[in-house]
């Protein structure tokens, strides 16, 4: 079994004018939904063996507040340059080539990219909002087979529906 997460980076900050995109910090809002959405995972005893992220400032740091969350090391993030800006066949890419030894993986990216991947799991996500969570388990002993695979399992969450 392994169990995919797509996370994406909680709402970032636009009033720094002349920030580059990837430089982004997240706002208060983000500041806030993204330790509320580790805090729920951990509630649920979510447990990753790998955490990936974009370079990008936004999603590093929601990445970062919910390991801590979760008792994940910082230090243990995985910072893949392929994540910004991918296409959404690059990240199906990154999944089928992660380490079998990682039964549970996070990966932290942006929009519309992650909606797309999310999407080609589950048609029950329409979208992925700021800091929303889909978690996908697939009975598959290698993670090659997973982007080929129906999820066995779907769970979708978000900010406001956690409440």
């Amino acid at each position: 079994m392994k169990t995919l997460y797509l996370i994406r980076h909680a709402k970032s900050s636009w009033e720094e004018e002349g920030l580059a995109d990837r430089d982004r910090p997240l706002n208060d809002r983000g500041k806030r939904d993204a330790p509320k959405m580790g805090q729920h995972l951990a509630a649920r005893g979510v447990q990753p063996d790998l955490m990936l992220s974009s370079p990008a400032v936004r999603a590093l740091t929601t990445a970062e507040i919910m390991a801590k969350e979760m008792g994940y090391k910082r230090k243990a993030i995985v910072v893949d340059e392929r994540i910004y800006a991918a296409e959404p066949a690059t990240l199906l890419n990154i999944i089928s080539a992660l380490d079998d030894a990682h039964a549970v993986v996070m990966m932290f990216g942006h929009n519309p990219e992650l909606t797309t991947v999310a999407r080609h799991f589950s048609d029950e996500i329409d979208d992925m909002p700021t800091c929303a969570v889909a978690e996908f388990g697939f009975d598959v002993a290698h993670w090659r087979d997973a982007p080929t695979a129906k999820p066995s399992r779907v769970i979708f969450e978000t900010p406001k529906k956690i409440g």
